[in-house]
């Protein structure tokens, strides 16, 4: 076995204590189980592997991305197994520990400076910008996550796995959204097995842009970039929820003193979300939602710092 062969296959668990009487039930699926402890290994498996099967990575090629830190790190780890050079262009708005994360793994890391250390649509745009320009280079591969269609296909393994392992019970289904491929994947896989299943939407309430407020400052990391990416899918979502910071990373430190489940913000934020919905349908239905990372990746951060 190679260290690729342990992406994917995570555990689902029901969660207790965090949920309200007359809730539906919340199943949480555990994608820190993933190599790096994120989802993104999925995709980032899927792009690499896509790109070199119709020759757009060859071998010795430069892998080039803009990240907040998981697809790096996700990348950092598919790259370093298969022998490619890979140049990230970040910023100081996300954790320490992604950015080490990635710098161990053997990536060239160029940080982009953050106001204030808030995510914002200004940076990913100069992120996007600054990758571009690497790019550029012979004999390199763009990755390009908001772009790359790839990267939809990696999650639909993700999908299967939920179905199998609800045996076919599942009335809805919610994830934030950074690229969109994450929930797309999901989506196309869940909504082919029962069009019936409610798809929802997360995203910062402090840059709700999809729900059609304006662009704003957050701090959930790898989530609302202050536009609709590209591979946003609308006609796969039911419905759009919008969480602050505040509660995503209140419930965050909720999970891990309740439940013992240790996960990142987006993560707090796509319970809250799960909760709203779960409350609507009422106890007899099943939500499915995702830990999208390890608390491991944010531990000098305002979520679990000092608390």
């Amino acid at each position: 076995m190679k260290i690729l062969d342990a992406i994917g296959d995570t555990a689902i668990v029901r969660l207790r204590k965090v949920v309200p009487p007359g809730c539906a039930e919340i199943w949480a699926k555990l994608e820190w189980e993933n190599p790096t402890g994120s989802m993104k290994d999925r995709m980032a498996l899927a792009v690499i592997a896509r790109a070199e099967a119709d020759g757009r990575l060859a071998p010795g090629d430069t892998v080039v991305e803009y990240t907040g830190g998981s697809t790096g790190t996700s990348l950092a780890l598919v790259c370093a197994a298969k022998g490619y050079p890979l140049r990230i262009i970040s910023s100081d708005a996300f954790s320490r520990e992604k950015r080490d994360h990635m710098a161990a793994l053997g990536v060239e890391l160029t940080l982009i400076p953050s106001e204030g250390g808030l995510s914002t649509k200004k940076l990913f745009l100069a992120m996007v910008a600054a990758a571009r320009v690497l790019s550029q280079a012979p004999h390199t591969h763009w990755n390009d996550q908001l772009n790359n269609l790839d990267s939809i296909a990696g999650y639909f393994p993700l999908g299967e796995e939920i179905w199998t392992q609800m045996q076919g019970r599942v009335d809805g289904f919610v994830q934030c959204v950074g690229t969109g491929a994450s929930s797309r994947g999901v989506a196309t896989v869940l909504k082919q097995h029962a069009p019936s299943v409610r798809i929802v939407a997360v995203e910062p309430a402090e840059s709700a842009v999809l729900a059609g407020g304006p662009a704003g400052a957050h701090a959930i990391e790898g989530i609302g970039i202050g536009f609709a990416p590209p591979l946003w899918e609308p006609a796969l979502v039911d419905e759009i929820l919008a969480v602050s910071t505040e509660d995503a990373q209140a419930m965050a430190r909720r999970l891990a003193r309740e439940e013992a489940l240790f996960a990142g913000t987006s993560s707090g934020a796509n319970v809250v979300a799960a909760i709203a919905l779960g409350r609507r349908l009422g106890p007899r239905a099943r939500v499915v939602t995702l830990m999208v990372d390890s608390g491991l990746k944010y531990l000098s951060t305002d979520v679990y710092r000092g608390r």
